[in-house]
């Protein structure tokens, strides 16, 4: 009697074929990663919601769809501290601020020392650039195991906004109290004769509102993002900091990517940062207009004004820096960077 071998064969082969398939599927397998951030999902008023949007389509493209973003905006998985710990602790991206960098690199308040920067090119040679933030973040990385992605521009220099009396020269500040977004903030208004108390941004404009602070310190960009102009009379142009947050990711998922996938994803990167950046740019006087139409008085001070603002304000706030305990090596690395030694004399 003859056995027919057909069928075992045919079976065989159609088995090897399926799980060939599926190998091939589970090496093809996406990756969604969450991507968690401050503010509204709002393109006309979030220039870290453009950013992030467009990061998500670069991404999902140049990986070949082998890495999804999820995106989180409105602080959804937490404050700053929250979301930092679970980069820390989980495969994810976050776009953090100050407030949730410094706890971990509190040298990364040398970045704000006031008017470093004339102009954005002269803020993004720094950054893009510097030896100093090049520290940072291998510094980030070594204490965290978090990576430093980007840095991605709010939409500006910091403006001071109030309720109380136009602000020209920082006698103005006396006897009023100011929002902070973290202790730096405090040091340089208490050093131009105002108080200043850290308050979460998802809590300001009730904070203003109510009359908790008189002002706040941010770029036209959130003033508009969080409807400041509604319960403030003032906006003063003093571009005394360049508005900036942190693109920052798990490192141990990063290393985890072959090589191709790595190149594709950081490609993206540094493409959104670009776009962005020519976005933001574009945008800060349409915005101060903005502003202007929606009732609020806009202040732009003399040269003279801006140097008391500066005079004061940066020996300030080196002043805080030392007595923070940064050391003075980071200090003089930010300052020869920025082509500004001679405040180290």
């Amino acid at each position: 009697m003859t056995v027919s071998t057909s069928f075992p064969l045919t079976a065989l082969a159609s088995a090897c074929l399926l799980g060939s398939a599926l190998l091939t599927g589970q090496a093809m397998a996406a990756t969604t990663i969450n991507l968690s951030y401050n503010g509204a999902p709002d393109p006309d008023k979030n220039a870290v919601h453009v950013f992030a949007t467009n990061l998500k389509e670069l991404v999902e493209d140049k990986t070949d769809g082998e890495i999804l973003l999820e995106l989180y905006p409105n602080s959804m998985l937490g404050e700053e501290e929250d979301r930092m710990e679970q980069t820390m602790n989980t495969p994810k991206l976050n776009v953090a601020s100050f407030a949730g960098v410094s706890p971990l690199v509190d040298e990364i308040f040398v970045s704000a020392i006031p008017f470093l920067f004339d102009d954005f090119d002269d803020a993004r040679t720094f950054f893009d650039e510097g030896g100093y933030w090049r520290e940072v973040e291998a510094t980030l990385k070594e204490r965290a195991g978090v990576d430093m992605l980007a840095v991605v521009e709010e939409g500006g220099f910091l403006a001071f906004t109030n309720d109380e009396r136009p602000i020209t020269h920082p006698d103005d500040f006396e006897g009023l109290r100011f929002r902070a977004m973290d202790p730096s903030q405090v040091a340089l208004y208490e050093s131009f004769g105002a108080s200043g108390t850290p308050i979460p941004w998802t809590e300001v404009y009730m904070s203003l509102r109510t009359g908790v602070a008189d002002g706040q310190m941010n770029p036209p960009m959130y003033i508009i993002l969080g409807s400041l102009y509604e319960v403030q009379d003032y906006l003063t142009l003093a571009n005394i900091q360049y508005s900036n947050q942190f693109l920052v990711g798990n490192s141990q998922m990063i290393e985890g990517w072959d090589d191709e996938v790595r190149d594709a994803f950081m490609e993206a990167v540094a493409e959104a940062n670009h776009n962005a950046r020519v976005h933001n740019e574009s945008q800060v006087e349409e915005r101060i207009a903005f502003l202007e139409e929606q009732g609020m008085e806009v202040i732009r001070p003399s040269e003279d004004d801006l140097a008391a603002f500066r005079d004061i304000g940066q020996p300030a706030y080196l002043e805080w820096l030392s007595d923070r305990g940064i050391e003075q090596r980071w200090i003089d690395m930010a300052l020869e960077d920025a082509g500004m030694s001679d405040l180290l004399d």
